[in-house]
């Protein structure tokens, strides 16, 4: 009641702010522009800018929105946006790799940890979390995202939006959550950044858009929409997405941005003649503000004027923003996030050091450990690290770190020889750069590995190489990585293969090869304590893969919840759906990962043998630790459904806990498996 009655209070205040401006004020609200706010004082002045980002810190906040405040007609405050992708400046791992934890609450503090330094730097709004589903890996912005499967990406969603925002949006540290890209855009086309996307109602439905309905329902504030186009309509124009499904179905009160241009980027699609047919279109679309095109500044009014938009399509606009502004508190106090003394308390604190550190444990895969070679001894006698990423400081941080610094880094190099202290020799060397096809490096290499007990060799990209266009059409090692782990092999010492990665890696070799691998993402300012912690057995891994690792790239897109067909593959049957190359089967499919301890799995158990409409069905399995190490242990449910009036996939995540075990331990986990679980969308789109 209390809230319902302070959202009404709120709708009068817009409705009565609405009912004194101007023509240009309106338009103003709905302007968003990147940084030199100087430039631009006169436009505040006006009200014609309603929020500005890439503006950053307490101070520099602080008097643009003075401004605003002070100095403007109406004394609307701005609202000031950055990209908080995966911690401000303690950065944590990037979202893929934390979604790998499959620990909810991890994620849902990480990103609390993010709100409260960025917050505390002036910054109100984060376009974050990004929702896309991702299936191809040749797709540099996987990395944004929490991978391949609908299930998990809605909770990962869910608790990314809880962890910003907070419980209360007028708290000063909460921070604005934008769900984006509305939508599918993880779909793009051969795997390239802003293409074209071609997929089905169904498929877009079930695929595609629960994550977008998970972070609306915990209370997203704002949505962004996409470059791409789906089915002929890019979605900056796409009345279907942001009005039919967003406000209709959804009945989301929040506003919708653009991204970087996209309106202006209908002319290029071939849907507008102009910026102002671009306008015209996002307007009537459901795009409430312009980022960075001109398109509303320019043109709206004038739009207005010749009847090419209505009074009531503008106002509705405006409402959307200004209601978000009252629910952050910014009319009772836009210098809230403007205070110097909380910025220089509360960023990269010893806390937050930690936090990120967990973090980062928790989100390290192990892929491979033949015959036990990890943990490994901290009493070796001499250990080899080598590879290009070893002793890098700046590709831990990967794609968008916001204002995350190389020299806040541990690297790998530095925390294992923290771990080990003086009793161990350790050598070191490049051995080949990243990207460059050179082998120059390969002997002084070859020598430190063969003076060594075992070598641990740190390959993968470089932090810019996955992110915002950032494709790759072969998503193997780049450079001369692989030679270089091949080469270390033929020593016959012991290898480790630590990947450091934005993306799934064709590694197929080094899988068939080496006998220990670790994948461990791009893991922030934490990375090299927490791989050392890793590798050394002072925790255990747990990290579960969300997204499929194919054989070759020629493999892509690959994701576990597939179709049958009607000709399965058999490998003694030529006219059955394979390659004649490869398996179809992934190198390490969604949900893999290893640990250092062993778990099996006893009396499953269904509650009943049918399900009626409105009833759940519990589902119980003993999971007993059966080694000789506490560890923990993400217990997966899966379910199919066989003959339907549909297709439907092979299997789908329909439930997950991770759970602690001591050795020897056992712990009855329980699943309720509801008929909403169950549900599909029929042959006639219904849903049944």
């Amino acid at each position: 009641f209390c809230s319902l009655r302070a959202q009404s209070l709120i709708d009068r205040q817009v409705d009565s702010l609405l009912s004194l401006m101007t023509v240009d004020e309106k338009v103003g609200q709905l302007v968003q522009y990147s940084g030199a706010p100087v430039q631009r004082e006169t436009l505040v002045r006006q009200g014609r800018i309603g929020s500005f980002l890439n503006v950053l810190g307490a101070n520099s906040t602080r008097e643009v929105q003075r401004i605003a405040v002070e100095e403007s007609r109406l004394k609307i405050p701005l609202i000031f946006g950055f990209d908080v992708i995966h911690g401000y400046r303690t950065t944590f791992p990037i979202p893929l790799a934390t979604a790998c934890s499959w620990d909810l609450d991890l994620i849902e503090k990480a990103e609390r940890i993010a709100a409260t330094e960025a917050t505390a730097a002036g910054v109100h709004w984060t376009f974050s979390p990004m929702v896309d589903i991702a299936r191809d890996p040749r797709w540099g912005r996987i990395a944004e995202g929490a991978g391949e499967d609908p299930y998990l990406g809605s909770a990962v969603a869910a608790a990314r939006v809880r962890g910003f925002q907070g419980p209360d949006l007028k708290s000063p540290t909460s921070l604005l959550a934008c769900a984006k890209h509305f939508a599918a855009y993880g779909g793009a086309e051969g795997g390239r950044d802003y293409n074209t996307v071609d997929i089905s109602e169904r498929t877009l439905r079930e695929i595609y858009l629960p994550p977008f309905k998970a972070a609306v329902d915990a209370g997203a504030g704002s949505l962004m929409c996409s470059f791409n186009e789906i089915a002929g309509m890019p979605s900056s124009a796409n009345r279907m997405l942001l009005t039919d499904i967003l406000r209709g179905e959804w009945k989301f009160k929040g506003f919708v941005v653009s991204d970087w241009n996209s309106i202006g980027e209908l002319l290029q699609h071939g849907v507008a003649a102009d910026l102002k047919e671009a306008a015209i279109l996002g307007l009537k679309a459901g795009v409430d503000m312009d980022m960075e095109a001109d398109a509303y500044h320019n043109h709206l009014a004038s739009a207005l004027q010749e009847d090419r938009i209505t009074a009531s399509q503008l106002d509705e606009a405006v409402r959307r923003v200004l209601r978000v502004k009252f629910q952050l508190g910014l009319f009772e106090n836009p210098y809230r996030n403007c205070d110097t003394d909380r910025e220089r308390r509360d960023i990269l604190t010893p806390e937050h050091r930690e936090a990120a550190r967990k973090t980062a444990q928790r989100s390290i895969v192990l892929l491979k450990n033949q015959n036990n070679v990890l943990p490994l001894k901290k009493e070796l006698k001499t250990l080899a690290i080598i590879g290009p990423l070893a002793d890098d400081k700046e590709s831990p941080l990967g794609p968008w770190h916001a204002m995350g610094k190389p020299e806040d880094v541990i690297s790998v190099l530095g925390g294992i020889k923290a771990k080990l202290g003086t009793g161990t020799k350790v050598l070191f060397t490049r051995g080949c750069e990243i990207e460059k096809p050179s082998m120059s490096g390969f002997t002084e290499a070859l020598d430190l590995a063969r003076q060594a007990d075992v070598v641990v060799v740190v390959v993968g990209e470089s932090g810019q190489m996955s992110g915002e266009a950032e494709s790759r059409s072969n998503i193997g090692l780049p450079g001369s990585q692989e030679d270089l782990v091949r080469a270390l092999h033929g020593t016959g010492k012991p290898v480790v293969v630590v990947l450091m990665n934005g993306r799934p890696l064709a590694v197929q070799w080094i899988a068939e090869n080496v006998p220990s691998i670790v994948e461990t993402w791009f893991l922030g300012v934490e990375t090299g304590n927490a791989i050392a912690d890793v590798l050394f057995g002072d925790y255990n891994p747990s990290g579960k893969l969300t997204t499929s690792f194919p054989r070759a790239t020629g493999q892509v897109p690959i994701y576990y919840n597939h179709k049958n067909t009607g000709r399965p593959a058999v490998d003694s049957v030529k006219w059955t759906s394979k390659y004649l190359d490869l398996k179809n089967s992934p190198l390490y499919p969604f949900g893999y990962g290893l640990s250092y301890t062993s778990f099996s799995y006893l009396n499953l158990e269904l509650s009943a043998k049918t399900l009626k409409p409105a009833e759940s069905l519990l589902v119980s399995v003993t999971v007993k630790n059966t080694g000789n190490r506490s560890g923990e242990e993400v217990v997966q449910m899966y379910a199919r459904d066989e003959v339907a009036s549909v297709t439907r996939p092979v299997r789908e995540l329909k439930g997950f806990q991770k759970i602690s075990l001591a050795p020897g331990e056992s712990k009855r986990v329980q699943f309720s498996l509801t008929p909403e679980d169950l549900t599909f969308y029929d042959r006639d789109m219904k849903w049944t």
